[in-house]
């Protein structure tokens, strides 16, 4: 009995693709699990500045004791800006800060990024307003000199939190779990981008 061999073609169907969305032409395409890491990376964001007010207003003990608390008198920024935290050269320079202005105004900043970041409102603001004091905290810190409190003098946590602000502004962050595309759909965004 002989066989013959029978050609078999097998065909093949294309890899299944999920399909990406596009809100705008200056997104940056990505996955829906792009996007929802990105939400997730925003809300931490957010919630690193809302936190560090409550627990300045309310002395919750984590890093502002009750007795210290905005609300009993003491004063936040102050109390940093005197420490003995803040060294290196532009210690003096800091140290004229140090006022109940800056209290206010420090609160005040504190509060307006966690609310914008969290709710992905007006993240290219906040970006810009929490990457400066940011910036601001990481140089009045120090950390090039030796023995300072950071273990790593170029990138601590402070650079961080800044580029994780300019990368969720970027990205549009603020669209996914947020308000960011109803925001920029606001006439005076359009007419002002910057405000997005």
């Amino acid at each position: 009995m002989t066989t013959h061999a029978v050609p078999v073609t097998i065909a093949r169907t294309p890899a299944r693709t999920r399909p990406v969305a596009l809100a705008r032409q200056d997104d940056v395409v990505t996955s829906a699990v792009g996007r929802r890491t990105l939400a997730v990376l925003r809300l931490a964001t957010g919630f690193i500045f809302l936190w560090a007010f409550l627990d300045k207003l309310l002395g919750l003990g984590f890093s502002t004791p009750f007795e210290r608390a905005w609300i009993n008198g003491g004063t936040p920024a102050q109390g940093f800006l005197m420490s003995p935290a803040v060294t290196g050269p532009l210690q003096p320079w800091f140290q004229a800060m140090a006022s109940p202005l800056a209290d206010v105004l420090f609160m005040i900043g504190m509060l307006a990024i966690g609310v914008a970041v969290m709710s992905g409102v007006g993240l290219r603001v906040a970006a810009g307003a929490g990457s400066a004091v940011m910036l601001l905290m990481y140089l009045a810190e120090w950390p090039f000199a030796w023995g300072a409190a950071s273990t790593n003098p170029l990138v601590d946590y402070h650079v961080v939190y800044a580029v994780a602000l300019i990368a969720i502004a970027a990205l549009h962050a603020g669209d996914t779990w947020g308000l960011g595309g109803a925001w920029k759909r606001l006439p005076i965004v359009q007419r002002f981008p910057w405000l997005a």
